[in-house]
């Protein structure tokens, strides 16, 4: 990041408009979600960090939002150019008469350190640092972290004791490795990067960051001529008694991302129940012989969702045996976990979507850090990796490590991965990659989330897979126009 910005300095760009656009981008991530004004709660440091929060702040005061500036130095302690910031701020229109910002939420930008912080936090920063955290608890507040959250290590992800916990991180030109960090996930929130044009990062880097930017141009626009046999066959081999639900969310998931035709494959006993619930648009059909699917004319296999442990002997060789794109989630997991060696024969490629306990029998790791799982798992077998969780990873052989961006705490409920399942099977029926479709399916999930419950009316409690599904529609509008950071 130093590197970065001292060869745009070279180049002739001042600080000042790289602040201002810094603070152009927080406000933009504040807007993103909370729409409606409120109340912002300031807390700037003495640095540029500060500087990106004021700059921020004045932005939101002239959208309506009511400001309050907390400063833990002496005024006259800040840098020339934070001085300067916060005098614009005060100098800015307040919030019109007769505006109600408690109608709205509270938020809190945290300014108070930037990159570089290696050591524990200090006072008066500490004091601050407890006081964003008490404050986040009593009035329900979200915070936005610029840049990353006081007290985190950006490199290592080391945690101070006291440091912030943010809802939402915005990081500055690109996410620093240590908000990626597993210790970090509940202190940097939801990870928003915010790319600045004048900001360029030379040579490679082993990880990146799911976002509009790096997944924009996956999902083309149609040809006005297209028809349904372009978009992909996709079977789902899913459901068992007590277990329908997993193969209609399925089923559907590969509906809304794009699919042209849909089988859903299910066992005798479960048939006409899954035809008088399943969508009309999905065609049901009873599996009588798992040994004689391989034989369907399919362009893509979605195989375990609500499967149950039934046919394991079967489900393994149609595994292997199938040469089409397959992704493997649930039941189909567990029965892999039984002969893992399975992986290493399958005639075509395949993705696997593990929850952390899935992992876990697939691949006894100890305490390794979830990134180090999936790069290993990756140079042992010869598959995609989709590795969900709060910061849900995809991995394959000779492919960057990639974090998703998106989603929320609401997701944590049963259906949500057969949501995506389904809908990383639809993609790569339209043409991606198995790794450019777990990215993508993982990101439109997260964002179909999001969209439910800060637009939609859902929350953290009563988010559904049926909301998820709902609103991709809208996730696929943000991912093609690129307007959701």
């Amino acid at each position: 990041m130093r590197a970065a910005e001292e060869a745009a300095f070279a180049r002739g760009l001042e600080i000042d408009v790289l602040m201002d656009q810094a603070g152009a981008g927080v406000t933009r991530a504040v807007q993103q979600f909370f729409p409606r004004a409120g109340v912002c709660i300031v807390y700037a440091g003495k640095g540029h960090n500060g500087g990106d929060a004021l700059v921020a702040a004045e932005r939101l005061q002239r959208e309506g939002w009511n400001i309050d500036v907390r400063l833990p130095f002496p005024e006259s302690d800040c840098s020339e150019l934070t001085r300067k910031k916060l005098a614009a701020l005060r100098d800015a229109p307040a919030a019109p008469a007769g505006a109600h910002p408690s109608v709205g939420r509270t938020i809190i930008l945290d300014g108070l350190l930037g990159v570089g912080t290696k050591s524990l936090l200090r006072e008066p920063i500490r004091a601050a640092a407890r006081e964003i955290n008490r404050v986040r608890v009593e009035q329900n507040a979200f915070v936005f972290a610029v840049d990353l959250p006081t007290g985190l290590n950006s490199d290592s992800g080391e945690i101070d004791p006291d440091s912030v916990v943010a809802d939402f991180t915005v990081a500055i030109g690109f996410a620093k490795h240590g908000l990626m960090a597993d210790a970090a996930i509940d202190f940097v929130g939801r990870i928003v990067v915010l790319p600045l044009s004048d900001l360029e990062v030379g040579g490679g880097r082993n990880e990146i960051m799911a976002t509009t930017q790096a997944l924009a141009g996956f999902v083309p626009r149609r040809k006005f001529g297209a028809f349904k046999n372009q978009f992909g066959r996709i079977a789902v081999v899913a459901g068992s008694k007590g277990f329908v639900g997993a193969a209609l969310m399925t089923g559907a998931g590969a509906l809304r991302s794009g699919a042209g035709l849909v089988e859903l494959f299910v066992p005798e006993d479960i048939y006409e129940i899954a035809a008088a619930a399943a969508p009309p648009e999905v065609m049901v059909k009873a599996t009588r012989a798992y040994r004689d699917l391989p034989e369907e004319r399919i362009d893509v296999w979605a195989l375990g969702p609500g499967l149950g442990n039934a046919n394991a002997a079967r489900i393994r060789d149609l595994i292997a045996r199938v040469e089409q794109p397959m992704v493997v989630d649930a039941a189909g997991l567990n029965i892999l976990a039984e002969e893992i060696e399975v992986l290493q024969r399958c005639r075509g490629p395949r993705l696997l979507t593990p929850h952390p306990g899935e992992m876990q029998r697939l691949f006894a790791s100890g305490k390794m850090a979830r990134a180090g799982i999936a790069r290993s798992f990756c140079e042992q077998f010869p598959v995609t990796l989709l590795l969900k969780g709060s910061r849900t990873i995809v991995a394959q052989r000779d492919q960057p490590l990639s974090f998703n961006s998106t989603g929320n705490p609401g997701m944590a409920t049963g259906g949500m991965g057969d949501v995506l399942t389904g809908v990383c099977a639809g993609l790569i029926g339209q043409g991606l990659s198995l790794y450019d479709a777990a990215r993508v399916g993982a990101w439109l999930c997260g964002r179909s989330a999001e969209i439910a419950i800060f637009q939609g009316g859902a929350s953290e409690q009563s988010l559904l897979p049926s909301d998820v599904l709902d609103n991709l529609g809208r996730a696929f509008a943000d991912l093609e126009i690129g307007i959701a950071l």
